[in-house]
């Protein structure tokens, strides 16, 4: 199976998928840490995935997506974003519509209090 393959196995057989630099409970750079530690405070069940076990993926997501940077979020097979757009969809309240149109489970309270401590 190839990269491009296993990629697109993961993002269409899991409902969330981050592609990311570690993993949820243990992050290895800024970026990704922030948008796991977003999904993990509002509750999403999520998979992830971490690029720096494999190469092969980490170069073939970027190219999956046609995307240059790590992190990247697919919900419902569909490529979300990176870091920057994930920050502002999650404060703009989009994050919260884009889940509750694709029947993703997450916590509307949690989503609010992340606006409120960044308001």
């Amino acid at each position: 199976m190839t990269a491009t393959d296993q990629i697109k196995q993961t993002v269409t057989s899991n409902d969330v998928v981050l592609f990311m630099k570690g993993t949820k409970s243990m992050p290895q750079c800024g970026f990704s840490s922030r948008v796991a530690g977003v999904l993990n405070f509002m509750g999403v069940d999520f998979t992830d995935v971490n690029v720096l076990a494999d190469e092969e993926i980490r170069q073939g997501i970027k190219d999956y997506s046609d995307w240059p940077t790590i992190p990247q979020l697919y919900v419902k097979g569909e490529f979300v974003g990176g870091c920057d757009i994930i920050t502002e969809m999650t404060l703009s309240g989009e994050l919260d519509t884009l889940f509750a149109e694709k029947g993703v489970a997450f916590d509307k309270d949690a989503a609010e209090k992340i606006r409120e401590a960044n308001a």
